[in-house]
């Protein structure tokens, strides 16, 4: 959502709106729950944010309104099957707002976090995996392709996401489309690829499609590369009880009560979390 939407401040300036189905859903203030900015701001931190729509639009047009045109080679109008789709470039945004908070004299850069939830959860761990730069990687009901094993087959699979929202990912992964048996690797790769630095992983009771368990299993299934840092990881062997946040280690996980959404739970724990990491250093 657009930066007025996360808090009721009169000074932010709101663009204007033709979308009617977005002209209901932004408004100053909009997105302030979830967003919990009083907290963040008593916690001793700051909070950047920007549009996704801003890096490349969350529809299927063909790659020709968002940041790719930039990167074809002459004579392409397309990516090629194993080229990025929009939650690559999403990423490859937020590490360019990456570049311009190591330039901010105001900013700690060595302790920047990257925070997204549902496909923009999906967004944070790519660019967590893949940008060294973010200190610490919070996850919120990313589901399949965030954190969740594909191999499990529940709730959002790769055929669903690839059919309905055909421009996250290339084009060859619509390979895997019901056969996700023949994946090279699976999600807890992925997390692996942030050790050694710590990332949260949240998950909703009510939320069957990003898959509860499959989140929990793949936070579980990085933690002997963690391992091999000498670092523990969510520190217990079965599904944790609802409500009940297990943060001893570098891989921290939830299962709170509630539906989809980044609510202000999440917001206690992701900041007990950072807090352990960032003001003990």
């Amino acid at each position: 959502m657009p930066n007025y939407t996360i808090y009721d401040d009169p000074d932010l300036s709101v663009p204007e709106i033709t979308d009617e189905k977005m002209k209901k859903r932004s408004f100053r203030g909009s997105m302030d729950k979830s967003w919990q900015l009083d907290k963040i701001l008593e916690h001793g931190y700051g909070l950047a944010t920007f549009c996704y729509n801003d890096v490349d639009p969350d529809f299927d047009d063909d790659f020709q309104n968002g940041v790719h045109p930039y990167y074809y080679e002459k004579g392409q109008n397309f990516p090629d099957p194993d080229q990025w789709g929009s939650i690559a470039a999403w990423a490859w945004g937020m590490s360019r707002a990456m570049d311009y908070l190591e330039t901010d004299k105001k900013v700690d850069a060595k302790k920047v976090a990257v925070i997204g939830h549902s496909r923009l959860g999906k967004t944070a761990v790519w660019a967590g995996a893949s940008d060294p730069r973010f200190a610490l990687v919070i996850s919120g009901n990313s589901g399949c392709c965030g954190v969740a094993i594909s191999r499990r087959c529940f709730g959002e699979t790769v055929e669903a996401m690839n059919v309905r929202f055909p421009h996250w990912f290339c084009g060859n992964y619509k390979q895997f489309n019901d056969r996700e048996k023949y994946l090279p690797f699976d999600q807890h790769e992925l997390v692996a690829l942030i050790a050694p630095r710590p990332i949260y992983i949240a998950s909703a009771e009510e939320d069957n499609w990003s898959d509860q368990k499959g989140e929990f299993l793949g936070g579980k299934g990085a933690e002997p590369v963690y391992a091999l840092y000498g670092l523990n990881g969510i520190g217990c062997e079965e599904m944790p009880p609802v409500d009940t946040p297990y943060m001893n280690g570098s891989i921290a996980y939830h299962n709170r009560k509630g539906p989809h959404a980044v609510l202000p739970y999440d917001w206690e724990q992701f900041l007990r979390f950072a807090d352990k990491y960032f003001k003990n250093k």
